[in-house]
This record gives C-alpha cells, sequence and structure tokens, in this order.
C-alpha cells in the first residue's frame, strides 16, 4: 500500500496486481460504496481515491487479533493518508441494511470461500447492494458444467484452516441469480497457463495432486441488481 512520502508496504498480498483484476471503477464520484472483508483497507482506500463520496470498511475476523491478525494496519494506513473511510467490525453473515446501511457499490473480496454457508452469506451481501457487486473469490471443479462444490473441512486448500468452499463457475453464478442478481459478468478468471504452472508447483510439493489444483482458480463477477442505470466499467 502506497502511504505517500515514497513509503510502500511490503504486505503478504499484491493487491495491485488484483485491483487490474477486479476491474474497479476509475471514477466512483458521488458513489457509496461498501468492503466487506477489508483488513488493511487496500481497496476501500483505493475506492475513496477515486472519489467515493462514502466507504465503508467491514471486517471482523482480521481484526480480531486471531491467527496474528488486527487492525493495526488499517488504523495506521488511515491515519497516514487522513482518510475519512469509515469502519464497521461486523460478520457477514451479519450484514443488514439496518446495520450497516446499504451502497451503490459492494466489494466482496477473497472472502466467499472462508464462508461454510457461502449461499446465506451472498443472500447477506445481496441485502446492502443498491446496484453493483464486484466479487473476487477462489472457485473449483471447473471440469465440471453441472453445479457443484468443493468442501475443505481440513487443510486441503493451501494448507489453511480457514478456506472452507470452493464452489465452481456454474454453481457460482446460480447462487448470483437467486440472491437477486440479474446481470453477471465475468471479468477474469485464471487462465491455463497460471492454473498449470500453480498445479504443477503444488503437485512437486506434495501438496496437492496436479489434476486437482488444475481444476482450481481465481475468478472475478461483476454482478448487477435490476432496473438500475449500473456503473461503467473502465479497463
Amino acid at each position: 500500500m502506497d502511504l505517500g512520502h515514497g513509503i510502500v508496504t511490503e504486505g503478504d498480498d499484491d493487491s495491485a496486481r488484483k485491483l487490474g483484476r477486479i476491474r474497479l471503477p476509475e471514477r466512483l464520484g458521488g458513489l457509496s460504496v461498501l468492503d466487506i472483508g477489508a483488513w488493511d483497507g487496500f481497496f476501500s482506500f483505493e475506492a475513496e481515491r477515486r472519489g467515493a463520496s462514502r466507504v465503508l470498511a467491514a471486517d471482523s475476523y482480521c481484526w480480531s487479533g486471531k491467527d496474528g491478525c488486527t487492525k493495526d494496519g488499517f488504523n495506521l494506513a488511515r491515519r497516514a493518508l487522513r482518510s475519512k473511510v469509515e469502519d464497521v467490525e461486523i460478520e457477514v453473515l451479519d450484514l443488514a441494511p439496518e446495520r450497516v446501511g446499504t451502497f451503490d457499490l459492494v466489494l466482496f473480496l477473497g472472502v466467499l470461500y472462508h464462508m461454510k454457508f457461502p449461499h446465506v452469506a451472498l443472500e447477506r451481501v445481496a441485502s446492502v447492494t443498491q446496484d453493483r457487486l464486484i466479487l473476487e473469490t477462489h472457485v473449483d471443479l471447473l471440469h465440471m458444467r453441472r453445479a457443484a462444490m468443493a468442501i475443505y473441512p481440513d487443510r486441503e486448500l493451501d494448507g489453511d484452516p480457514t478456506n472452507w468452499c470452493g464452489p465452481n463457475l456454474a454453481a457460482l453464478e446460480w447462487m448470483l441469480r437467486d440472491v437477486g442478481f440479474t446481470e453477471l459478468k465475468r471479468v477474469h478468471l485464471s487462465p491455463v497457463w497460471w492454473r498449470a504452472g500453480r498445479a504443477a508447483k503444488l503437485a512437486a510439493r506434495g501438496k496437492a495432486g496436479f489434476l486437482r489444483s488444475l481444476s482450481q482458480a481465481r475468478v472475478v463477477y461483476h454482478a448487477r441488481k435490476p432496473g438500475r442505470p449500473g456503473l461503467r466499467v473502465v479497463s
């Protein structure tokens, strides 16, 4: 994260590269934005920089102090940037209009596959989305056309016990439509060469079978509610 004055945090996540993949509109003037699973707030502060009139950063687990995750990075960045981004500590399943309000644009990035009840989570996310949702998540079982979902009860995905599920594209699109998003646009899917390289590395380390990992990817959808003018996506 660029904090100004030549100070850029190292970080564990290449958020700048992810920013290109999610295709966040260049101009958000006058729009309200909710960033679910904000952690250190990279995308919250970026939305503010692009002109959003109000930005609310929401998180729970990553601000809880569990597993070394805290709110310190978010607080430091907000002070350094002199930001007006608001914050609320709330679980995804507790999201509701009466708790946080509704927003023109909702960011739900890298969170869904941590949810034990992904369909219910998307229902709660939809309830606070007025127009557009940008969803980025892990997907699995890409070889299956029928709606299906992989479950990771232990550490099957990247050795991380907080990774819980991997819907395939058909299941993800069905869930999005079922909770009220009528227009879906897939703007990113990990290319085959990337998936093959990742699968080869995992297989070489004995962490996962090649074919199993080849069926996994990252995907980004822009989903819209009906009857809204929408946001113009700028590449």
